[in-house]
């Protein structure tokens, strides 16, 4: 199985000054001093998450359901602190997706936390949130300065006294040196906290935007996992080909020469049962035809090409042998090999369902989802425990999924129900 790619990348390379817009510092700050407030008390729910998890470790497992827990806490803070970056800056930064094994059962949900665990694009976007946290306590604390300055500059309109306390400082100012002193916090408190904007920039470029050396890694590392999953989708699906010939079409059409064999003996000497044998084949040549039509079908659909994804599935649904309740809304369409891919991907499951589930019913969702992913959903009510094999349907799903740049995520607990779910980009 190929592991899970979901890693947040850069979509497009990042602007060479991360920070230049006035709008953009003061988006930063405001944002900063928010982190300050916040920030310190989400922190701090993780680390008492973290020793709960550890405390009761060998409890009843009640320390593993915990620390379950904060891996998904963390990744969600990671997929929120990236929003709120991207929303910020416009590095081209995609949203984080959660990592998954693509294996069924008890072992493939442990490797699926386990690599969600070490995901590092969350723990550069906790690695991140925490700096800003604490960024923006300097931030609420200079806030807190410039608002003692102003008052400060004023002051000499309201006080009562000689002197006048600089605030959060302890500091007495003399009221005739009060304006100057205002004057001066105000300034110096304002110019840091554009520093710190500034400087927010700089370090959420250098922590979340990969490098350009990691860009191009990544890319090929991309191709090389979409061309094995492509070699391997091919191979898959020829030896279906080769399967479905030597099963199905090759005895047909063997019995139909035979046949014709014998009608060539017995015309002469028996004209009548020659003519029922010349109909026994010309009724075997129709079904040799229409599995051959069914073999071009899962070659290449026509109807995909011609009225798009929706109209296929209607039309695979429709000669399903057991009943599929769809929901499919695709406002849209997608490139031709992530249709496809899709495509042959439900086929193949609801293939699975009929040959091998046991199934009654099966339920098949897709939906068009921001920005840009085709998904879609097969779950069927049968007897689960599915594997996957190499060479089999599971696999080939996989494979075909993985070379037009997509992921597949495959449960199938003993038991039951059996999903598989495929996500692949409209551009792929």
């Amino acid at each position: 199985m190929h592991p899970y790619r979901g890693d947040m990348t850069s979509s497009a390379s990042p602007p060479a000054h991360p920070v230049t817009r006035p709008a953009q510092v003061a988006g930063a700050v405001a944002q900063l001093a928010v982190l300050g407030v916040v920030g310190p008390v989400l922190l701090t729910i993780v680390l008492s998450m973290l020793g709960l998890g550890l405390g009761l470790l060998f409890i009843l497992g009640i320390g593993l359901l915990v620390l379950v827990a904060l891996v998904y806490v963390l990744f969600a803070l990671g997929w929120l602190e990236t929003q709120r970056v991207e929303g910020l800056y416009g590095f081209g930064l995609t949203a984080p997706h959660p990592r998954t094994s693509g294996r069924a059962g008890f072992g493939g949900f442990v490797r699926t936390v386990w690599l969600q665990a070490i995901n590092p694009t969350t723990w550069r976007a906790i690695a991140n949130i925490a700096i800003a946290s604490v960024l923006g306590w300097v931030v609420v604390a200079l806030a807190g300065l410039m608002a003692s300055g102003v008052v400060l500059t004023f002051s000499p309109l309201f006080a009562q006294s000689s002197a006048v306390r600089l605030a959060r400082t302890g500091i007495e100012v003399p009221l005739a040196w009060s304006i100057p002193v205002g004057l001066l916090a105000v300034l110096a408190s304002a110019a840091a906290l554009i520093g710190l904007g500034v400087l927010h920039g700089v370090i959420a470029r250098a922590i979340l935007v990969p490098s350009r050396e990691a860009q191009l890694a990544e890319a090929v590392r991309t191709s090389t996992v979409q061309h094995a999953g492509a070699v391997r989708a091919a191979d898959v699906e020829r030896s279906r080909i080769e399967r479905d010939l030597h099963d199905g079409v090759q005895p047909r059409l063997v019995s139909v020469g035979m046949t014709l064999g014998l009608a060539q003996q017995k015309i002469d000497a028996d004209p009548n049962a020659a003519k029922a044998l010349i109909s026994e084949a010309h009724t075997s040549t129709k079904a040799a035809i229409t599995e051959l039509r069914q073999l071009a079908r899962g070659i290449h659909t026509s109807v995909l090409d011609d009225r798009g994804l929706d109209a296929a599935l209607s039309a695979l649904v429709g000669r399903s042998v057991i009943p599929v309740h769809m929901d499919v809304r695709l406002d849209g369409r997608c490139s031709r090999n992530a249709e496809a891919a899709a495509y042959f991907a439900i086929a193949e499951a609801l293939t699975n369902a009929t040959k091998h589930s046991r199934a009654t019913e099966v339920r098949l969702v897709g939906r068009l989802r921001e920005p840009g992913v085709l998904w879609a959903r097969v779950e069927d009510n049968g007897v689960g425990g599915a594997r996957i094999v190499p060479g089999g349907g599971l696999d080939g799903i996989v494979n075909r999924v993985i070379a037009a740049g997509g992921e597949a995520r495959i449960d199938s607990p003993v038991g039951g129900p059996t999903s598989v779910e495929v996500s692949i980009p409209c551009a792929s």
